[in-house]
């Protein structure tokens, strides 16, 4: 992926030198649907870059000044379907609360609707994740579904999944554009 560039950030492919920031961040998951990647040790982190360094679906979001990484978005582009990308994002909480979450997807979107000829984007975010909830609302994304016990990401203590409600937002590319003239 070529790297874009905001006003304070730099979104690029993963590098090895990234392994510490996404250990910061996933050794302990503050979402439960990141529970799955879940990083045990700075080893899995460092194979875990390895894995992302070579995709373009994971990109890393880092601080033009400092070039921390704070956190990544991704897009995986739906198999079946040309121009359909599943989106999300993933931010250490020590830099959450600052709009970089919202600046990174706007670059992203803007990159997947130009430069991909995305024509529909989605995202799914479990009822709780109230703030990933506002940033779908933030970026223009429309509430699409409800989905209820959708999907688990943990047990409880007897083993029994727990399963979450879970709601889809999507943007389409026209809806994406009229918002670029508004």
């Amino acid at each position: 992926m070529k790297t874009l560039k905001t006003d304070r950030l730099v979104l690029r492919n993963f590098r090895k030198d990234d392994a510490e920031g996404l250990y910061a961040y996933l050794h302990e998951p503050s979402v439960s649907c990141f529970l799955s990647i879940r990083l045990k040790s700075i080893l899995n982190a460092q194979e875990e870059v390895e894995k992302r360094s070579k995709s373009d679906e994971y990109i890393a979001v880092c601080e033009k000044r400092s070039g921390k990484l704070v956190g990544d978005v991704f897009a995986v582009p739906e198999k079946h379907e040309k121009g359909v990308f599943g989106i999300g994002w993933n931010f250490n909480p020590d830099f959450q609360g600052q709009g970089y979450a919202s600046e990174a997807a706007r670059a992203l979107f803007a990159h997947l609707f130009t430069g991909q000829n995305a024509r529909r984007l989605y995202a799914y975010v479990e009822d709780t994740n109230i703030p990933s909830e506002s940033l779908c609302q933030k970026l223009g994304m429309r509430k699409e579904g409800h989905f209820i016990d959708f999907v688990s990401f943990k047990n409880d203590e007897n083993g029994t999944p727990i399963y979450e409600n879970t709601m889809q937002y999507a943007l389409l590319k026209r809806e994406w554009e009229s918002q670029q003239t508004a």
